[in-house]
């Protein structure tokens, strides 16, 4: 079905990612699952795989690639369409349409395939991937994780022989993640070929036929499926891999210790209302729940977080995570929110001066021409050796001169963060830190978390990862249909209702 046969290949201009003599033969209808550091090569090899290399990525390519029969150096792309179907790490990269029906039929329409076979496809996936409540739905208003479903949507919707799927879980909820796992069991039933790129390995379990560890661009380990998940915790922690089960998500309770900052009064939130219905009330600046029928994102009276600690929010997919989190920096002009810090009220555009956000889609907030500048233009008075030990205590220092939109997705998010640090802001919003992260990297960003609040920054982290709360939260403040549904300190007596929220998301 596949074959990768003595395969080299170098971006140019950039040696990360690069595959070395790489052969590798996939049978029709295997599972298999690519897992390592990011940066060891799971992406390029997917990238073969649909074409994508060499025809839209350039650098040096030898060896030779086949799909079905078809050399992917000799077929171009519109011939792969209907073979190799792939969803992508950051689902946006991929959506032609603005409303959900339509991204969902665009490929089936895209390949000229007749109305009623489309409308017939739309129906079969929308059932199988239970996608109704997300139907004649801007994109534009969808979650990360809601956008996810509706690329799998797309993809699946072409019936493709082969699916590749890049880190499918990054942005999803547990809950979401549960789904996923129903319909790649559906899609692996129907015979399908499957090649995913994961960092988090435990909701593959008895689905992956093989696992291929990858280190600096080669196979380094090859395991049966059933072998990979039987191997003990201590053999996952030397590969740095991410927990194989879920119950061992919540193994890493071992923080350090972070004292409160002396004499320092909380932070006060007020009067988060807000609603992304356009109707002829909500043209006011200011929001309150009077101002509409029709239902708010987001409804949070007051809300009161510790001064110097890190935060832990978590919820579902579609519970107003990220709406919060944009609304408490100032972003949605909208909201009425204001922020009682230091005995000083703040509100609107000086809430950006206040705060600073980390967007799950980091694409949005990388602008210049290298990692270094990113930094650097973060700061109010720029410091190219602060800089410097901001990137190295990332792991990005190798890529100071890199221009940010060539690096991986984990490794934008890492310049990302680093641009957040060198931020002279007290609170540091962070929405989907660790999406696309590697073991790792994970840990490293839950040492920087820490160290942070210990210098005084209130972190306030949206995340879907047990293992970076159990790391370094000190509080966790949970949501639900955009309200307060708990609040919390983690510590060892409260650790069994985080686990029991997690549990019963993926149940």
């Amino acid at each position: 079905m596949i074959q990768l046969q003595h395969v080299n290949f170098e971006y140019k201009g950039s040696a990360f990612g690069s595959i070395r003599d790489l052969s590798l033969s996939v049978r029709q209808g295997e599972v298999i699952l690519l897992c390592g550091a990011s940066g060891s090569g799971k992406t390029t090899i997917l990238r073969l795989i649909n074409g994508l290399i060499p025809h839209f990525y350039n650098g040096t390519l030898s060896g030779e690639v086949t799909v079905c029969g078809k050399v992917i150096a000799q077929t171009g792309l519109h011939e792969l369409a209907g073979i190799v179907g792939t969803v992508f790490q950051n689902p946006r990269s991929q959506f032609f349409s603005v409303d959900t029906d339509g991204e969902i039929v665009f490929g089936p329409e895209n390949i000229g395939l007749a109305p009623d076979e489309i409308l017939r496809r739309k129906a079969q996936v929308v059932q199988e991937m239970d996608l109704q409540p997300l139907l004649q739905r801007s994109l534009f208003q969808l979650s990360g994780g809601e956008k996810q479903k509706i690329a799998c949507a797309s993809v699946a919707a072409l019936f493709p022989e082969v699916i590749l799927l890049d880190e499918p879980s990054s942005n999803l909820d547990w809950k979401a993640i549960g789904e996923l796992r129903r319909i790649i069991g559906q899609w692996k039933a129907q015979g399908k070929t499957i090649l995913i790129s994961e960092h988090r390995l435990w909701y593959i379990n008895a689905l992956a036929d093989r696992v291929l560890y990858l280190k600096d661009g080669a196979i380094s380990q090859e395991w049966r499926g059933d072998d990979f998940f039987s191997l003990d915790p201590e053999t996952f922690r030397r590969l740095q891999l991410r927990p194989a089960t879920i119950a061992r998500s919540f193994l890493n309770t071992q923080k350090e210790p972070v004292e409160a900052m002396p004499s320092t009064d909380p932070i006060t939130l007020h009067d988060y209302y807000f609603c992304y219905e356009q109707t002829q009330h909500l043209f006011r600046r200011h929001l309150s729940p009077h101002d509409t029928k029709e239902p708010l994102a987001l409804s949070i009276p007051s809300l009161t977080l510790p001064y110097g600690r890190v935060i832990g929010l978590i919820g579902h997919n579609g519970a107003g995570k990220s709406t919060f989190l944009r609304c408490i920096c100032g972003l949605e002009k909208r909201c009425p929110g204001r922020i009682t810090l230091g005995g000083q009220t703040i509100r609107g555009k000086h809430a950006l001066s206040a705060c600073y956000l980390v967007m799950q889609d980091v694409n949005h907030q990388l602008f210049t021409d290298s990692v270094l500048s990113e930094v650097l233009l973060s700061m109010d008075s720029p410091d190219p050796e602060r800089a410097g030990e901001i990137l190295t205590s990332l792991g990005l220092q190798d890529y100071a001169e890199t221009h940010p939109m060539a690096l991986s997705g984990g490794q934008k998010q890492r310049v990302a963060i680093a641009s957040a640090i060198a931020a002279n802001a007290s609170i540091l919003l962070f929405d989907e830190p660790t999406s696309g992260l590697d073991y790792i990297h994970m840990c490293a960003v839950a040492s920087l978390l820490s160290a942070l609040s210990a210098q005084g920054k209130t972190i306030l982290v949206s995340t879907h990862d047990p293992e970076l709360l159990t790391l370094c939260a000190d509080e966790i403040v949970q949501l639900d249909h955009g309200q307060l549904a708990a609040q919390y300190p983690l510590d060892d007596t409260s650790l069994p209702r985080l686990k029991a929220f997690f549990e019963g998301s993926c149940s």
